[in-house]
């Protein structure tokens, strides 16, 4: 695999990210509301870093399926997620994509009437949007590429690593030979 951030750089960015999104919520309560299942770890350091009145949940969005790196249909379970009616809300997402992810939870969450909400994301792919929305918040802009750790993963596996890697065709391959 090749590390295209390290274990310190993650950490700067998501703490940097932090400092933003407080100063954005400066005196307010926030309830953030994590994706499942790839923004856990980064979810898990934000509500650390960030010294605001907090309320915390879950929602469940899934576009991949099995051995691949193409996008599915989306499914999302909002059956998990606590109560976001008139309350400031960050939706916590690992990546920005094409976007058709977020946008599509966002509609959703919307549907339960929250006074406001904005996105966090740990990175965003370079030239990869295909929707008219821009995160709130996002620690690191990356290449298009397949990448893995830090809660981001490829057949539910990597999400472990402490760091953010690409994953290259001699590593799909060992991955495939692996029981």
């Amino acid at each position: 695999m090749k590390i295209l951030l390290d274990k310190e750089s993650l950490h700067q960015g998501v703490a940097d990210m932090a400092r933003q999104i407080e100063a954005a919520y400066e005196g307010r309560q926030l309830t953030i509301v994590g994706v499942l299942t790839g923004s856990v770890v980064l979810m898990a350091d934000l509500i650390r870093l960030i010294q605001l009145p907090m309320r915390v949940g879950v929602i469940q969005a899934s576009s991949y399926r099995g051995a691949t790196t193409e996008r599915g249909d989306l499914l999302i379970n909002s059956e998990l997620m606590i109560d976001i009616s008139g309350r400031d809300v960050l939706l916590v997402d690992d990546i920005f994509d094409t976007g058709h992810t977020l946008t599509r939870v966002i509609e959703k969450m919307r549907e339960f009437k929250p006074h406001s909400i904005r996105s966090a994301v740990l990175l965003k792919k370079k030239g990869r949007a295909e929707v008219d929305y821009v995160p709130g918040f996002s620690a690191f802009d990356i290449p298009d590429e397949f990448v893995v750790g830090y809660g981001l993963d490829y057949e539910d596996m990597y999400r472990n690593l402490p760091y953010l890697a690409a994953l290259e065709p001699s590593d799909l391959e060992k991955h495939a030979a692996l029981p």
